[in-house]
């Protein structure tokens, strides 16, 4: 094993397992006796787990107050939050739902402390002003298995249309203090939603382990998380008990860990077009990844073959295409093309919509392209022309 430098930035308290959610109460009330409770507007709030987790709050002495997050949020939702609830003397701030709600608490939580607009700190597109924090502490319960926000430092704000955007405010002093990780809360994601988000956790795995800032405890945590997204995915798709509890928690495990590799070394091409998709079309992320990551990856690997053939790239793509094959003896090409097919299969099996579904045309590409060279970009294993990315978009279309 070649050791390099590496550094590992801070992460949260991780409490995983099924029932953790009857946790939250005690960890909140160890910052105070106010909190805000950010959730989705059915998510949570609908099911009868919403009634006993306020009575377990009160029980413990907490008071508390409430804002709903729909879609992906903006930088005005975000300041209007802030604005209402500043006042209030919040002590902890606990996010129960997606990635989108955990994103806009995160925001909301690191600014109720100091009042001003998140676009002061929202990279490209604010004023650049720097985050010292500190932040209002912030519990993170994902209720979903996609984003792994609960393990990150990134709040992941958007406007849409075609002067809009997709940016992130990112700083250490958002990290949550604890990720409280409950597979059983899962067990009402809808199965389009299940699919969207197990891709995008797999494509984030996928980009981390592949990243050019790769290192090797990142890579066990990446490669242990894919193995996971093998084992559960299709079991929490299609929803068939017990195998579809088992499968609800291997991906609740995978998408923690996506968010743990990401945010240490980046990501790659799917979620360098993800940004402009997602700011231009509503397109949702998951969807983004799971329509794209088969093209993305042949892509990829077939620059690599021609410009750099020495790339480590190449040799840990057809790793991950025996792991999820099972096809251990084959050669390196004829792994990459096993990876390749299974993770077109996956897209179709899954029902993935192509990008024309969502108002997508060739004449968008142009614009996507230009855009699509963010951070997650500059972490791809090889550097990609724009006619390599107009190609994965078309091979999609």
């Amino acid at each position: 094993m070649q050791l390099t430098q590496f550094s590992i930035s801070r992460l949260p308290r991780i409490s995983f397992g099924n029932g953790r959610i009857s946790d939250v109460p005690a960890l909140a009330s160890t910052y105070g006796r106010t909190a805000l409770l950010i959730t989705g507007k059915q998510s949570f709030c609908a099911t009868p787990r919403w009634p006993a987790f306020i009575q377990l709050l009160e029980a413990k002495g907490i008071s508390w107050l409430h804002f709903t997050v729909s879609g992906e949020p903006s930088p005005t939702l975000v300041d209007e939050a802030v604005s209402r609830f500043r006042g209030e003397a919040i002590d902890v701030v606990i996010a129960i739902g997606g990635g989108s709600v955990l994103d806009a608490a995160k925001a909301i939580a690191g600014l109720l402390p100091h009042g001003n607009s998140v676009m002061d700190h929202l990279e490209g597109v604010g004023k650049n002003i720097a985050y010292h924090g500190p932040s209002t502490p912030f519990i993170a319960v994902p209720t979903t298995a996609g984003t792994g926000s609960e393990a990150t430092k990134n709040s992941v704000l958007s406007v849409q249309g075609r002067d809009g955007f997709k940016k992130s405010f990112r700083d250490e002093c958002l990290i949550p203090e604890y990720a409280v990780i409950d597979p059983e809360l899962l067990a009402t994601c809808p199965r389009e939603l299940v699919a969207a988000d197990g891709m995008d956790a797999f494509t984030q795995l996928l980009e981390s382990y592949v990243s050019i800032k790769a290192n090797p405890f990142i890579d066990a945590l990446a490669w242990s998380g894919m193995s996971a997204v093998k084992d559960g995915l299709f079991a929490a798709w299609e929803g068939n008990e017990p195998s579809a509890s088992h499968g609800r928690g291997a991906m609740a495990y995978a998408a923690l860990l996506s968010g743990i590799t990401l945010a240490q070394v980046g990501l790659g091409s799917v979620h360098g077009l993800a940004s402009p998709l997602g700011a231009y079309f509503p397109i949702p992320h998951g969807v983004v990844c799971g329509t794209l990551v088969a093209t993305a990856t042949k892509v990829n690997i077939k620059a690599m073959q021609e410009r750099e053939q020495h790339n480590p790239a190449l040799v840990k793509y057809a790793q991950v295409g025996r792991l999820l094959t099972g096809q251990t003896e084959v050669d390196d090409i004829r792994a990459h093309a096993l990876l390749i097919a299974l993770l077109a299969d996956w897209s179709e099996r899954l029902q993935l919509p192509r990008l024309h579904s969502y108002g997508i045309s060739t004449e968008d590409f142009p614009l996507i392209v230009a855009n699509s060279r963010g951070s997650s970009m500059q972490t791809n294993p090889i550097v990609l022309t724009d006619a390599e990315i107009n190609d994965i978009l078309v091979q999609r279309l």
